[in-house]
């Protein structure tokens, strides 16, 4: 039987057909991907502020170039992010009043509401019968008493949410600091990146981030275009019905209108809660009405002409996407699901365009060589 021969000093050892260096190269590849993930999902809070502070950067680039044609662009910086700053102040001052006051007028009268629902009961043979079995007002009753004296030991829960709502503005300041120094010096870092892959990918790096960036402004604008409009026509039906507090649902109306597919519905039952215990019935009847049919021409008129000049997406694709945004980031994935797939469209169409060969054959022809210069003539 021969015998069999012993590998060569320094050659790799085969492993069941397998180099050593094949194994060893597989293993340190699925260390660094592990690692990789592991880091990712370790930054995930601040990589998401950058992914939304790059998107608020490329919404306020429109306006910013706009002023920037009568101004310097640090001003014209400055004052875009003052109004930025000043809406939800401007939000809160209409929303926040309101809110307190009905919860006091609440607190306030729900032992009159007690007594109103007995009288009510007391008037319904079965409602009473109801009563009789289940003692359910007089619980009410114990519970709207004591209601007052369980303020203080909410504490805990508010404080939970203050803290929640300190966590949020120092999320949203972060973002729109690094959405400042992106506004600032983000197109210097694109050209950077372009510059470093050659004149022919560089012309294409550049159609494709102003591509992306228009239509991502164009998204803001068309989106903020058609939440104005739902809005003010609230406004105005509102004020007719004669609805308290009818900017606040207003303006309500206007930032759920935002959210994509289930904004507008979330906003019209909202406010149709409200007129319930303002002029019900009628004030609820018309209320509804008009936000059926107001909904069916916004869905099949107003937003069609919006987003149509703003971003083309199918709106297979816009279902889907606000759909698995919303799953994995909840409201602020819904908001940013659609711009976020037209871009990826947009990165697709501009890819497959640059790798057509004629293209191909642009962007590997050879330079021309220069031809030699003529020797000078020696001096005699």
């Amino acid at each position: 039987m021969a015998a069999v021969p012993s590998p060569a000093p320094g050659a790799p050892v085969k492993l069941s057909g397998l180099s050593s260096r094949v194994v060893l190269r597989v293993v340190l590849i699925v260390v660094l991907v592990v690692l990789a993930l592991w880091l990712i999902y370790e930054l995930r809070r601040p990589l998401t502020w950058v992914f939304i502070a790059g998107f608020v950067a490329i919404a306020l680039s429109g306006p910013v170039n706009l002023l920037q044609r009568r101004m310097r662009r640090g001003f014209a910086i400055a004052l875009v992010y003052f109004g930025l700053i000043l809406v939800p102040v401007l939000v809160a001052a209409m929303l926040v009043p309101p809110i307190v006051e009905q919860l006091n007028l609440l607190i306030d009268n729900l032992p009159q509401y007690v007594t109103d629902l007995q009288q009510f009961v007391a008037k319904n043979e079965q409602l009473r019968q109801l009563e009789q079995d289940y003692n359910i007002t007089a619980e009410l009753q114990k519970q709207a008493s004591s209601l007052p004296a369980r303020v203080g030991d909410a504490a805990g829960i508010l404080s939970g949410i203050g803290l929640g709502l300190v966590n949020s503005i120092f999320a949203g300041v972060t973002i729109l600091i690094l959405s400042l120094f992106m506004l600032g010096s983000g197109r210097g870092w694109l050209n950077w990146v372009a510059e470093r892959q050659g004149h022919e990918r560089a012309a294409w790096l550049n159609r494709l981030f102003d591509r992306i960036g228009n239509a991502v402004g164009n998204y803001v604008a068309g989106a903020l275009g058609q939440a104005l409009v739902a809005g003010v026509l609230a406004y105005i039906v509102l004020l007719i019905l004669g609805v308290p507090y009818a900017g606040s649902l207003a303006v309500v109306i206007f930032l759920l209108d935002l959210v994509p597919l289930v904004g507008a519905t979330l906003g019209a039952i909202l406010v149709g809660v409200i007129t319930v215990f303002n002029d019900f019935p009628t004030a609820t009847i018309v209320w509804t009405i008009w936000s059926i049919i107001y909904q069916q021409v916004e869905n099949s008129i107003i937003q069609p002409w919006i987003q149509a000049r703003a971003v083309q997406v199918h709106p297979f694709v816009v279902l889907v996407s606000v759909l698995f945004g919303s799953t994995l980031f909840g409201v602020l994935g819904a908001l940013l699901a659609i711009p976020v797939a037209a871009a990826i469209q947009i990165a697709i169409i501009e890819y497959n365009s640059f790798r057509r060969p004629e293209n191909l054959g642009a962007v590997r022809a050879p330079v021309p060589a220069r031809e030699p210069p003529e020797p000078e003539p020696e001096p005699a």
